[in-house]
């Protein structure tokens, strides 16, 4: 998720009870909440070496525990705090990170150290505005609340009613677009395209409309993209029918490249396309699309070699390109 999420999740967490628990509770969590995201700093390396980190080592549950000691470690810096209470604390926070990255469509490599595989739920985007909205309700509220009590001479709340009222619709949220996901698979599944039965299907949520849903069915022989409604009936008709590529020795000699090889690990089914190249003369690109952040002809979140008249890779690229909600 996004790192206001997690802030306020943090925030929320301190108010529902752990600031019992140890002091600054607050701090340890927003930091904490944030701390696994400290892999940024890759990207100073390029685009490509932070596909390679980004979720990766700090996002392992086994190192829950160490990321939540560096945060405590911080925030003692600042003041006296009794150091377990603090990281046991800061764990929570960690760990909630995790299950919330988890959730969503770009996914995490949660078994780290021990598998580099990417888990992923796709039942929330990276940014959920309805998570949002539940999160700045709790943090507004008890702010309008305090404005009035001041008003009336009243005594102030502590918000803790709230964060866990909010902290339990959020767990409502998460398990109504677990079903919301699950419904969206089934009604693709149910069908046969182009005469064939999908071998794989796959749903990723839309930004604003948690009816809709982008699918993907992929049989031996073709992949079918559509944009579907639950609340409407299904029409395994809608949508783009989209072929292979013929050219298989062109996207085996694109598949052997360092830039896709790393790619391919995050992206292990993408869309294959193969498209004349502006230069050298006679030259083709093969591009590589990943699905869940990008239409067929939209240029981000793809990787791509160029290859001469003789099959020879010339050039290789991967870019995220311009974010768009989808």
């Amino acid at each position: 998720m996004d790192n206001l999420t997690h802030s306020l999740t943090g925030l929320m967490l301190a108010r529902a009870g752990l600031n019992r628990v140890s002091p600054r509770a607050a701090w340890l969590l927003v930091l904490a909440s944030n701390l696994p995201d400290s892999d940024v700093v890759t990207a100073m390396g390029g685009s490509l070496t932070y596909l390679d980190h980004h979720r990766g080592i700090t996002h392992g549950l086994a190192m829950a525990p160490v990321v939540g000691l560096a945060a405590a470690g911080i925030v003692r810096l600042f003041g006296p705090l009794p150091m377990l209470r603090a990281t046991l604390v800061a764990t929570v926070g960690v760990i909630l990170h995790l299950l919330m990255d988890w959730t969503n469509t770009y996914g995490i490599r949660l078994l780290l150290p021990f598998s580099n595989e990417w888990l992923r739920l796709d039942m929330t985007n990276v940014v959920d505005v309805w998570i949002w909205a539940l999160l700045l309700l709790g943090v507004g509220a008890p702010f309008l609340s305090g404005l009035v009590s001041g008003e009336i001479g009243g005594k102030r709340s502590s918000g803790r009613g709230m964060a866990v009222t909010v902290l339990v619709l959020l767990l409502g949220y998460e398990v109504w677009r677990f079903t919301l996901h699950e419904q969206a698979v089934a009604a693709v599944s149910a069908h046969i395209y182009e005469g064939g039965v999908p071998r794989r299907v796959e749903a990723y949520p839309n930004f604003l409309n948690p009816w809709e849903w982008v699918t993907v069915a992929e049989t031996a022989e073709v992949t079918v993209l559509q944009r579907i409604n639950l609340l409407e009936r299904y029409d395994p008709r809608g949508g783009a029918v989209l072929y292979p590529p013929a050219n298989t020795k062109a996207i085996q000699a694109a598949q052997g490249t360092d830039t896709l090889q790393r790619y391919l690990r995050f992206n292990p089914h993408p869309l294959w396309r193969i498209t004349p190249a502006p230069e050298p003369e006679g030259a083709i690109r093969v591009r590589a699309t990943d699905l869940r952040f990008a239409d067929p002809e939209e240029p981000r979140f793809n990787a791509w070699a160029v290859l001469d008249p003789a099959g020879r890779v010339v050039e290789e690229q991967f870019t995220f390109g311009r974010v768009k909600p989808r």
